[in-house]
């Protein structure tokens, strides 16, 4: 990553907690605490730098279909949220981000837990970034034996703040 600034406050964050448990689950409950939704399948966030974010999930009755497996839009939250702190450790305060689009492919039912890996599709170099452009990360979805379940490719507007 190319930065023109200061890291997210986000980032700054993660980097204060201690890398344990503890921290992970106090920078968790904050991220959800901004962004409830999130919640809704209580992910963890594990690893954190820029470029890149782990997230887990358990596999509770609540992000739980009708056959027993992880439900689809819920696994799409889990995508969002590990892509979402992968671009707040990536995006200098002199620069902001939204989601624009979003492409996944369901490749296999998921029945375990969910561990989500985002990852920028290449550097974020914010200095040549003037008017805004879009920026593609990366989710696979991993079972916990590995298996990638769910590919989502979250495509990012970034741009100047002004």
């Amino acid at each position: 990553m190319t930065s023109s600034g200061p890291s997210s406050r986000t980032y700054a964050l993660w980097r204060r907690l201690p890398d344990n448990i503890v921290g992970h689950v106090l920078f968790s409950m904050g991220m959800v605490a901004r962004v409830p939704y999130f919640g809704t399948v209580l992910p963890v966030v594990r690893e954190l730098r820029p470029g890149y974010c782990r997230v887990t999930a358990p596999n509770w009755f609540g992000v739980r279909n009708h056959l027993g497996t992880f439900h689809a839009i819920a696994a799409c939250n889990l995508a969002e949220a590990a892509m979402g702190m992968a671009m707040e450790a990536s995006t200098p305060t002199t620069h902001r981000w939204i989601p624009k689009a979003m492409h996944t492919r369901y490749l296999t039912p998921a029945t375990t837990r969910l561990t989500a890996v985002a990852e920028l599709s290449g550097p974020l170099d914010v200095d040549a970034i003037t008017d805004g452009t879009d920026v593609v990360v990366a989710v696979r979805i991993l079972d916990s034996c590995g298996t990638e379940v769910v590919h989502c490719d979250i495509t990012t507007w970034v741009t100047p703040r002004r």
